[in-house]
């Protein structure tokens, strides 16, 4: 998504801003390591989304995707990483580290950790089981009933409110479900700012299932735990985007081999629950090789979601003139 949208700002097409606000529960990898060694926040996601986003992409993937191979203490760890955790002892404030980071690199938008706060999952298994931390609920094979924060309700970045309020577009997803969505929404007034906010909220619904996280989900189902999670009856979102296009080939066998499966579009159970279907070709898929995958184009949902934008701002005005 990132990826896509920033073409829009590098073109210059009107007044473009992006802002990217990312959960911090990561507790595995070299995230978790420094998580534990160094007591900051967990830095592997807001790193993915400063290269998504950065001017120079290429140079940035190369240098802060480098992971160390060797050296007693370094092995493991990503560069993007150790930088981010530097920069957030010499700021002292995690928060003010990404948006110094972003500024060093180029980063064409504004990124935001969703609390400050130093936070775990935690989840209840269809089976009743509790499981804490990201790393052992994205392994468990048991479908998810329900997560949570711990500790609760643990407050917002105030640029955060800022931003949602001024946006024309939010968009949830794609992405994890239940461990890289639905824990945005656990945090205090997240959910209460996306529903007051004018703006127009799209959901890009996931192509591919999810092992144990989402087996066996349709659309309607991912929706239901977003509003579920966020403690709202009517949904807050106003459309969803699909893909129309049929998943086939190598890429498709290689993902039911790991019990995923496409997710299916059931329609009529969104729009039952008052949400507009945007349904269109959203798969790039890479066929060829051991690595195939089964993806969204990045210019095709940064193109939805700028057509998605445009009406969410014409929205804006008309209710101002009323």
């Amino acid at each position: 998504m990132l990826r896509g949208l920033k073409r829009y700002v590098k073109a210059g097409e009107g007044a473009v801003e992006i802002t990217a606000i990312v959960t911090v529960s990561d507790d595995g990898g070299s995230s978790g390591r420094l998580r534990r060694e160094f007591d900051v926040l967990p830095p592997g996601d807001i790193r993915n989304c400063m290269v998504a986003l950065s001017e120079d992409e290429a140079l940035l993937t190369r240098l802060f995707q480098y992971r160390f191979s060797s050296g007693r203490g370094l092995k493991g760890h990503s560069f993007g990483n150790l930088f981010l955790t530097a920069m957030t002892h010499l700021t002292g404030d995690f928060a003010s580290a990404v948006t110094l980071s972003s500024q060093v690199v180029h980063v064409l938008g504004r990124i935001y950790p969703s609390t400050s706060a130093k936070v775990t999952l935690e989840a209840v298994l269809a089976n009743g089981q509790k499981v804490a931390g990201e790393t052992r609920i994205s392994r468990s094979r048991v479908r998810i009933d329900r997560i949570a924060l711990k500790p609760s309700k643990p407050k917002p970045l105030e640029e955060t409110l800022e931003a949602i309020a001024s946006a024309d577009l939010i968009t949830l997803g794609p992405g994890s479900l239940f461990t890289s969505v639905i824990p945005n929404l656990l945090v205090s007034g997240i959910p209460q700012a996306i529903a007051k906010s004018p703006a127009l909220k799209a959901y890009f619904v996931n192509l591919m299932s999810q092992p144990g996280e989402t087996t066996g989900l349709r659309a309607s189902d991912h929706v239901q735990a977003l509003l579920r999670h966020c403690g709202r009856a009517r949904p807050i979102l106003d459309v969803c985007v699909v893909n129309t296009a049929p998943l086939t080939g190598r890429a498709l066998r290689k993902y039911q081999a790991q019990s995923a499966q496409p997710v299916e579009i059931d329609v009529e159970n969104l729009t039952g629950m008052g949400i507009d279907v945007l349904a269109t070709d959203l798969l790039r898929m890479r066929r060829a090789g051991p690595d195939a995958r089964i993806r969204h184009d990045p210019g095709v949902i940064g193109a939805v979601a700028m057509e998605l934008a445009q009406q969410g701002r014409r929205r804006k005005r008309r209710r101002n003139l009323l």
